[in-house]
């Protein structure tokens, strides 16, 4: 799981199901501004990979290993824009984009250390939970 793409596919995923109950192919496509064909050939690679469940015209869902993997990610992302809002004082606007540029840049360790340096944060700059993750 070393590409980028593939996680913005699953943190995607994750965002989108806090956000309603059910999450659809089309709905990734508007949220990733993609293609509905690269979205379901995404889909496919994801399921064969056993991230996902996913039928054809059916809403998608994390596995439970795709789930920890999506968790990670978003706590990582909402991390890093903890810290670029409050450390840095970069403009909120601006944060969402940065933090995923170099979400998938820090290591584990880096993120450890980042997450004490905050506080041990329970939420980001938007209010969203931090996602605590082992």
């Amino acid at each position: 799981m070393e590409s980028a793409s593939r996680e913005d596919y699953l943190r995607a995923v994750y965002h989108l199901m806090e956000e309603k109950s059910e999450v659809r192919s089309v709905d990734l496509a508007d949220y990733l501004n993609v293609t509905k064909p690269s979205v379901s050939e995404m889909l496919k690679e994801l399921g064969n990979e056993g991230l996902i469940e996913h039928k054809k015209y059916s809403k998608v869902r994390l596995t439970g290993k795709g789930h920890k993997i999506a968790q990670k990610l978003t706590s990582k992302h909402r991390l890093i824009e903890k810290f670029l809002k409050d450390m840095l004082k970069i403009d909120t606007k601006k944060i969402h984009e940065e933090a995923h540029r170099l979400e998938h840049a820090f290591s584990d360790d880096s993120i450890g250390k980042l997450r004490k340096l905050l506080g041990n944060p329970k939420q980001d700059p938007h209010g969203k939970p931090i996602p605590r993750v082992s």
